[in-house]
C-alpha cells in the first residue's frame, strides 16, 4: 500500500470546511462545483486509508473529485488528498480498479433493480418492441456487443445508450449466459444507471467486466 507523499506547489489549495449538502460538491483538484452524481467522494478509514466512497454514505469529512481518469491521477500525483486532509494518508496500490469495479457492480445492481420491478426487457426482439412502442428510456448494451448490430437496433430513433458491462456480466442479471440489449423504461432508474454509467466511463472502465 502506498503512502501519499508530501504534497507539492502544484497542489490544491487548503479548501474550506463545507457542509455536505445541497447538490452541488466542490472537486478538490479543478475546483469546479458539479452535481455530486458526476463526481466520487472519498473517505479515510479509521487507519487513514483512502476509500472511494460511491455511495457517497460513508462517515467522515468527504473529499470530492471528477469522476475523471485525468483528475483522479492529478490528485493522486500532487498528493491532494493529503493537502486536504492535512496529514498521511495511505493509498491503495489498486484505487483505480476498485473504483471502476464498484461502479459496475452499482450498475449491475441498478439493472438488477430494474428488471425485478419489471422495467427492464433483454433480448434483441423484446427490446426492439419497446422501441417501438416507445417504452425504452435508456437502452444498456453489453461492451463487447457488434456497434454495427446495435446501429441497426435503434435505427433513427433518439434513445440514450450506454455500454458499461460485457454481455456476460449482462445476461447474469437476467439468468442468461450473454445479454447484448437491454431496455430500461423511463424514470429515476434509468437515469441513475445512465449517471452511474457515465461515471464508469470518466474514470475510464467503460468496457470489461
Amino acid at each position: 500500500m502506498a503512502t501519499a507523499a508530501a504534497p507539492d506547489t502544484d497542489a490544491p489549495e487548503d479548501l474550506p470546511e463545507e457542509p455536505e449538502r445541497g447538490p452541488l460538491r466542490r472537486c478538490l483538484v479543478t475546483r469546479e462545483s458539479l452535481p455530486k452524481e458526476a463526481m466520487i467522494r472519498f473517505v479515510l478509514d479509521p487507519d487513514r486509508v483512502l476509500v472511494p466512497d460511491l455511495e457517497g454514505r460513508l462517515p467522515g469529512r468527504g473529499m470530492w473529485l471528477s469522476a475523471k481518469a485525468d483528475v483522479l491521477e492529478r490528485a493522486l500525483k500532487r498528493g491532494a488528498f493529503a493537502k486536504v486532509a492535512r496529514g498521511t494518508v495511505h493509498l491503495p496500490p489498486d484505487l483505480r480498479a476498485r473504483i471502476e469495479d464498484g461502479l459496475r457492480r452499482r450498475v449491475r445492481d441498478l439493472v438488477g433493480f430494474a428488471r425485478r420491478g419489471g422495467k427492464a426487457v433483454c433480448g434483441r426482439e423484446a427490446v426492439r418492441e419497446w422501441l417501438r412502442a416507445g417504452k425504452v428510456g435508456l437502452l444498456v448494451e453489453a461492451s463487447d456487443g457488434s456497434s454495427a448490430e446495435r446501429a441497426r437496433l435503434v435505427g433513427r430513433r433518439e434513445v440514450a445508450v450506454v455500454a458499461p458491462l460485457s454481455a456476460e456480466v449482462l445476461g447474469t442479471v437476467f439468468g442468461r449466459d450473454h445479454a447484448v440489449h437491454v431496455a430500461i423504461a423511463p424514470g429515476r432508474l434509468a437515469e441513475a444507471i445512465a449517471a452511474e454509467a457515465a461515471r464508469l466511463a470518466g474514470i475510464g472502465g467503460a468496457a470489461g467486466d
